[in-house]
């Protein structure tokens, strides 16, 4: 029954971003209220719009501009949905910019975060220090380091003398993570073949993992995966992850950080591994189908399709699409059989927390910018 109605959840949003049009007006000083999914943070408006586009279900936004002086709440970013898909309500408000999700746009644009901002701070998330002459060799520090995705450099007029010149390298996810794996029977789920789960290099990785092993403690994070290799692409993009372990019964995947050794014990149900950092990963897991098995929530949109085969290429074609799950005949209700559920989750750089500081200027890694930004 618990499955059934999350279902019934999932089909309420069936085919909201193929349903709308692509809208790139952005709407200065005036409000969408209401209709809130979730606040982010954002340093501008540009930002704010990606966000939305990434995010499964928003279809539009309002954000709160530097110049908002009615209180704290400064770069907060507002996502929103509707059934019909158009805002309910339009207000004049100083202070604020809305404007819609990218998604239906062809094709949809990848964005280079190329601004910097001064006097803002993008606080936490933090993994490496260093100092630098100025920001610019700050962020090329960022553009350069595999895990940066965007970074605080702490100018010379700062306050405190002694965090002058320092360049804070900061880190958020660049791949996708499932929210939530479980088991339910008659489910079928996998990744869009065009993933991107790690970076390109030369040298093939040789098989690091470990089945039947457990290495205990020094837990980083926690991440659900559908498998270990999964689970390995996560370690490989964290830069604090330095091991792991994945217990296939509940889908967990253990990023760890130990920096000084490697404690392993036998452990059945259990695949510990090394992450891969200068070597290229066999990407064929993502290729597997999941049977059995629901990656629950984060639906774009979903269709009838023939089997699983055709949902697995539905997604790989959508550029929209990370990852899917079909359900087949062999589900308890026959309301919900043949049903393809296109899916994705936020991979663009998104800071925890933006505020402004005087003296500090913060930006975006450069990666996924032409060479001449």
């Amino acid at each position: 029954m618990v499955t059934q109605l999350i279902l019934m959840g999932l089909l309420s949003l069936c085919s909201l971003s193929s349903s709308q049009e692509c809208n790139r007006e952005l709407k200065i000083n005036l409000d969408f209220p209401g209709t809130d999914i979730v606040r982010l943070y954002s340093p501008d408006v540009m930002h704010c719009q990606q966000l939305c586009t990434e995010h499964p279900s928003c279809l539009f936004f309002t954000f709160i501009r530097s110049d908002w002086t009615r209180d704290d709440g400064h770069f907060d970013c507002y996502l929103k949905s509707t059934s019909s898909g158009q805002p309910n309500v339009e207000s004049p408000l100083l202070g604020v910019t809305s404007g819609f999700s990218l998604k239906p746009c062809s094709p949809v644009p990848q964005p280079c975060l190329s601004e910097v901002y001064q006097d803002v701070d993008f606080p936490g998330a933090d993994y490496r220090a260093l100092f630098t002459s100025d920001y610019e060799e700050c962020q090329r520090a960022c553009t350069e380091d595999s895990g940066c995705q965007f970074f605080t450099f702490v100018l010379k007029d700062f306050r405190t003398e002694s965090i002058r010149y320092k360049c804070h390298l900061k880190f958020s996810f660049s791949i996708p993570r499932t929210p939530i794996v479980e088991r339910t029977a008659g489910l079928v789920s996998g990744f869009s073949h065009k993933t991107q789960m790690s970076q390109n290099f030369d040298t093939a990785c040789q098989n690091q993992l470990f089945p039947g092993t457990d290495i205990p403690g020094q837990d980083n994070q926690v991440l659900p995966a559908a498998s270990p290799e999964h689970c390995r692409a996560l370690c490989s993009a964290h830069p604090r992850c330095n091991f792991f372990s994945y217990v296939s019964d509940n889908f967990n995947c253990y990023l760890k950080t130990n920096v000084h050794d490697m404690v392993m014990k036998a452990k059945d149900g259990v695949t510990s591994g090394i992450p891969a950092r200068f070597c290229q990963l066999d990407n064929n897991w993502i290729k597997v189908s999941h049977e059995g098995v629901d990656f629950r929530g984060s639906d774009i949109r979903n269709m009838l399709t023939d089997d699983a085969q055709m949902c697995q290429r539905i997604c790989t074609e959508d550029p929209n699409c990370q990852f899917y799950t079909y359900v087949n005949e062999n589900f308890a209700n026959s309301d919900y059989w043949r049903r393809c559920h296109l899916k994705r989750v936020i991979t663009m750089p998104a800071p925890p927390k933006i505020t402004k500081l005087d003296n500090v200027l913060s930006g975006f890694t450069l990666k996924n910018c032409p060479t001449d930004v």
